[in-house]
């Protein structure tokens, strides 16, 4: 016969009011976890994040999240200002994708514009400042529009101008085997043209263009005057890009580009306003100082409607200093990304973890969000930058292989890569600068042609940076290499979206915000709870740096006068 057992367990339908009776939860608080006198500093390595219940499906997660005070994306990414990763390519699929690319300023500040007003361009609701044409335009004008723009569907008005009485329209069809010194007279449609009167609204007017099956639809007002214009190719980037990045009144994508904090760089400033800038970065390695914080008193008042993005800060002094100036956003990170080396070399920053969870906390006490700079190689640091407060996070690296990613793709050791370099190397300090004479010429830069400036470093946004255009000797704060080719963002970008959506649920919270609350507030049902992983480990973007560099990320912090 079977031993008798004398052992008494509880009744297992009573399982959830025992675990109430625990003096305290699994794992550590926030507060707890982020207790410098405890644990020192961390990075996104040293910690994981407790499950939750899953009772919804992954595809019910919201990633809103604000990027500045006034600014809401659909999905939490930013692509950094990096001229090895976002030009005009990159910011236009960013923002289509839901995100935003923040155009580098390594560039004559009239290419960067040009960018700007690429990124603008690309999508409208009512396009209220279309290329218009006369009658006495050529067929080359056309062309020529098209080759520079994308797209050549024209109105045609009497005097060439918005406002002027709309007298046909010229398309890509118009023009074929044309003449291109005809006038547009001869080549234009001026017959049973498809318009809609003024007041008509977006929906109403992209339901009239969807069943006309034409490309533009002129918008009119009572006299037959041109007052704006619709494009059929917006109404297809609406259906294939429902999370786009839109500006809420004027239905263009958000467009972001990067300055320094010069003198100089108030005048480029000025270019790309005109070319339709909504978000300003300024782009500093140390963001606590008196060019920066005098740079964003100026935009403020010369600009009251741009939305600043300060920064880099790690400390809440240095959030505090840029807050007070009028910041809109804070960049988070000094010396976390992959290819950078300012912890090592400066021995100054702060582990990446540490530094967004002190920042966030003191900095959404006044409403202004922070966006997670560096360190990100895969979704789980992206959920954990977000769970720590931070509005968004923002990826160098991650996108450095990506199609879009400005430079060509070439073979190294049997793989497919693309240049990528931190703005602090050698090799980005040194763009733009003519080599010596009776040196030999090295190999190309891949990414712009060598200048054709005698002397000096020429539009140098890396110098600026770090605060180096004067030194003679310039010391790297960064490393170059290359990054394995990942494909299109318009694939890569949706799987970090949906790899959010599911770690959220794992966690069993519904949105960011969601998640940012649960974890400052500790909930007893959808606590949030950390445990301290207390080890190190090294991951990567598929990167080969020239210089291989081994970080401990488990270190304490301390502080120096100065912080």
């Amino acid at each position: 016969m079977p031993a008798s057992h004398s052992t008494q367990y509880r009744d297992p339908s009573t399982a959830l009011e025992y675990l109430a009776s625990y003096p305290r939860k699994d794992g550590l608080s926030i507060s707890e976890l982020f207790d410098s006198n405890t644990h020192g500093g961390l990075t996104y390595n040293d910690f994981l994040m407790l499950p939750g219940k899953i009772d919804f499906p992954a595809s019910d997660v919201a990633t809103d999240s604000r990027i500045t005070r006034n600014v809401t994306l659909k999905t939490p990414f930013m692509s950094s200002p990096m001229d090895t990763v976002t030009e005009k390519n990159m910011a236009v699929h960013m923002a289509l994708l839901g995100g935003i690319g923040v155009i580098h300023h390594n560039q004559p500040a009239a290419e960067q514009a040009a960018m700007v007003r690429a990124v603008k361009r690309h999508e409208n609701g009512f396009i209220t400042d279309p290329v218009v044409f006369s009658p006495k335009h050529k067929v080359q004008d056309v062309l020529d529009i098209k080759a520079r723009l994308g797209f050549c569907g024209i109105p045609i008005t009497d005097t060439g101008a918005l406002g002027g009485k709309l007298l046909g329209i010229i398309t890509s069809r118009d023009v074929q085997f044309r003449n291109p010194d005809d006038l547009i007279d001869d080549a234009m449609t001026k017959e049973n043209l498809v318009t809609a009167p003024a007041g008509t609204t977006l929906a109403e007017a992209n339901e009239l263009l969807r069943l006309s099956k034409k490309g533009k639809l002129p918008i009119i007002d009572s006299k037959g005057c041109l007052v704006s214009l619709l494009a059929r190719s917006d109404l297809l980037k609406n259906v294939n890009f429902p999370f786009a990045s839109k500006h809420s009144e004027t239905k263009q994508l958000y467009a972001a580009a990067a300055i320094g904090t010069r003198p100089a760089d108030k005048d480029r400033l000025k270019l790309l306003v005109e070319a339709g800038l909504d978000i300003v970065v300024l782009d500093s390695s140390q963001g606590n100082s008196t060019y920066q914080i005098e740079m964003i008193k100026w935009i403020k008042q010369t600009f009251p409607k741009l939305e600043v993005i300060a920064g880099n800060v790690v400390t809440r002094a240095q959030a505090a200093a840029l807050i007070a100036a009028g910041a809109d956003g804070l960049r988070v990170g000094m010396g976390s990304g992959s290819i950078c080396i300012t912890q090592e070399v400066m021995a100054v920053g702060r582990p990446q973890a540490t530094a967004v969870y002190a920042v966030a906390e003191f900095a959404n006490k006044f409403g202004v969000p922070v966006i997670a700079d560096g360190g990100i190689s895969n979704v789980g640091h992206i959920v954990k930058a977000l769970a720590l407060g931070a509005g968004s996070v923002m990826m160098g690296g991650l996108l450095a292989g990506t199609t879009e990613a400005p430079g060509e793709y070439f073979w190294h050791d049997g793989k497919r890569v693309k240049t990528y370099r931190g703005m602090g190397s050698l090799e980005a300090m040194e763009q733009g600068k003519s080599a010596p004479k009776g040196s030999v010429s090295g190999p190309k830069n891949p990414l712009h042609p060598p200048s054709s400036k005698p002397t000096g470093i020429v539009e140098n946004a890396a110098t600026s940076r770090y605060f180096s255009e004067s030194s003679a000797v310039k010391v790297a704060q960064g490393v170059s290499g290359d990054v394995t080719d990942k494909g299109s963002i318009v694939h890569f970008l949706p799987y970090l979206h949906v790899g959010i959506q599911h770690s959220l649920q794992d966690i069993g919270v519904r949105s960011v915000k969601e998640l940012q609350e649960s974890v400052t507030n500790g909930d007893l049902h959808e606590a949030i709870v950390l445990v301290n992983l207390k080890q190190c480990e090294p991951g990567g973007n598929g990167q080969r740096s020239k210089t291989t560099l081994r970080r401990s990320s488990c270190v304490r912090a301390f502080r120096t006068s100065t912080s």
